[in-house]
């Protein structure tokens, strides 16, 4: 919220805001377009944090392995509506990643690429 946002919201128990708006030279729907956007964000904060908290849970429980395609699947099977996009970004904030049971080995039927020779 920038300053004369601020301000006004500090002062509107003791004047009008639309008194307060004309005399820092701004318009009111600025002032509450910055108030519901403040109330928004806390809201989105919030439910990021309750989602945070259950993502928590299912990677603990799953012993640390599980990456976002089975974390978002979880409270999908329970009913909650989670998209995969809003548990990659919860994830990433937090510092969760699951582990990756690749080990990067060849096919036993497939040669080993091997380096070019030297020139001499």
């Amino acid at each position: 919220m920038s300053d004369i946002c601020r301000f006004i919201h500090a002062e509107k128990a003791n004047y009008a805001i639309t008194l307060l708006c004309r005399a820092m030279e701004t318009a009111r729907s600025t002032y509450c377009v910055r108030v519901a956007g403040t109330e928004a964000r806390e809201a989105r904060r919030q439910t990021d944090e309750a989602l945070a908290h259950e993502i928590t849970v299912i990677h603990l429980a799953s012993r640390r392995n599980y990456g976002v395609p089975r974390v978002t699947a979880e409270p999908r099977r329970q009913g909650r509506p989670v998209s995969h996009k809003w548990v990659a970004r919860v994830i990433r904030e937090h510092g969760i990643a699951g582990n990756s049971r690749r080990t990067g080995r060849r096919s036993p039927t497939k040669p080993t690429p091997r380096p070019p020779p030297r020139p001499t």
